[in-house]
């Protein structure tokens, strides 16, 4: 059961933890026991210290009321995004902690392309991206009478941002993993006179980030993937600190209003970061995302970086003589090419091998055509957990456990 695997000990990343500098963070996690999870790429796991913090807001709830919201619930939105804007690369008063993405990024492609000269009015969106980003743009464009276009994937993204006013690209790519190389693009679109929004939904919380030293000025992300946050917590939105005073969002909501307490009949932005908030949030949901962010301001990101690097290699060490006799793609870009996930396609049996890991407790995701992701979290996974689902995995594939009908029969959600 602990032979080696292609030749990798159990022994050997046994030590490797034992000279992990992040090995600490594991006990901040509320794991289920025997579970061994590669999926925070879709969920993050639930810190400890969320549990005792959601339970504080309810008893704050309970015996405030209405009083909570001047004990620090209105200001969450701003105070969240100064605890997360160190983990982005950006500054104080540049990150809000509001909404979702498609939310924000609507807000963005209005701030921006109302801003735009009349002969830049084509939104670009990236061709095999994550769906809603594109699907958010289409809908924006039909409302305001923009062209929208995609970016065929693989493509010279030089060639098409003529007569392009923004463009939306992902850090990291939500199928193959591949990272794109912040910098190089934004200086790149800016020179073409357009604007770039940078999604950073499997970036943030799984490698360094550089949004100030990269040129950029927009961005927008989640945090409930790599940063633990919770099941539906609320995005962010990053835009830069000589960017914010332009024309209104197109979402004017009364918290982004100047002053939205003196209840004037006319919208005013707020002059900073602020007015990127609309309306009303979950104070509970805020709490549970405080818990996460603080944990974060003793995370050394160089070695979170590196850790993501030699635990996706390790993986993929650890099975790679299986591929090819299984029919499965290794779709994983190298070492300094990929975010923190290791994909793979197999378009008969992707699903099933998938399911049959869940069944073994080892839980990653499946995303159509036959794509199996499984992402890596420095902060709560050791070496010795990869290892472990790497056996699994060859166990699943050698025995044919994948066959069984049970595993090929589909859930709502995939």
């Amino acid at each position: 059961m602990n032979e080696p695997l292609n030749g990798i000990t159990l022994e050997s990343v046994q030590e490797r933890d034992r000279r992990d500098p992040l090995a600490a963070f594991k006990q901040h996690f509320a794991l289920p026991q025997g579970v061994l999870y590669l999926d925070g790429n879709s969920l993050g796991a639930q810190p400890v210290a969320a549990t005792q913090a959601v339970e504080a807001t309810l008893t704050q709830w309970r015996e405030e009321l209405i009083k909570g919201w001047n004990q620090g619930w209105f200001d969450a939105p701003e105070r969240l995004g100064d605890l997360l804007a160190p983990v982005i690369g950006a500054r104080a008063g540049e990150v809000c902690v509001t909404d979702n993405i498609t939310l924000n990024i609507f807000k963005l492609l209005g701030y921006i392309t109302s801003q735009a000269p009349d002969d830049r009015r084509a939104v670009l969106s990236e061709g095999g991206n994550f769906p809603t980003d594109g699907y958010i743009a289409q809908g924006f464009c039909q409302l305001r009478g923009c062209e929208h276009r995609f970016l065929p994937e693989g493509a010279d993204l030089a060639e098409h941002l003529e007569g392009v006013a923004v463009v939306v690209l992902s850090q990291v790519n939500y199928r193959t993993g591949a990272l794109r190389d912040m910098a190089a693009t934004t200086q790149l679109v800016h020179a073409h006179g357009a604007e770039v929004v940078w999604d950073l939904a499997h970036s943030a919380g799984a490698l360094p980030v550089e949004l100030v030293k990269s040129g950029a000025r927009f961005a927008v992300g989640c945090t409930y993937k790599y940063l633990n946050g919770g099941p539906g917590a609320p995005a962010f939105v990053f835009v830069h600190r000589n960017a914010q005073c332009g024309p209104w969002q197109p979402l004017s909501g009364w918290h982004g209003h100047s002053a939205p307490f003196a209840f004037d009949a006319d919208y005013a932005p707020a002059d900073a970061i602020s007015r990127f908030r609309t309306g009303t949030h979950s104070a509970l949901a805020y709490t549970a995302l405080e818990a996460s962010l603080a944990l974060w301001q003793d995370v050394d990101l160089k070695a979170l970086r590196d850790k993501s690097l030699a635990m996706t290699e390790l993986f993929r060490t650890c099975l790679l003589d299986l591929f090819a006799e299984h029919g499965i793609e290794d779709i994983t870009p190298q070492e300094g090419q990929r975010g923190s996930q290791v994909s793979l396609i197999d378009g008969q049996n992707g699903y099933a091998t998938v399911q049959a890991l869940i069944a073994r407790g080892v839980i990653g995701d499946y995303r159509e055509p036959g794509l199996m992701r499984f992402g890596f979290t420095p902060l709560y996974l050791s070496f010795e957990d990869v290892w472990h689902a790497a056996r699994h995995f060859r166990e699943v594939l050698e025995s044919g456990e994948y066959r069984d009908p049970r595993f090929s029969v589909r859930g709502a959600v995939t």
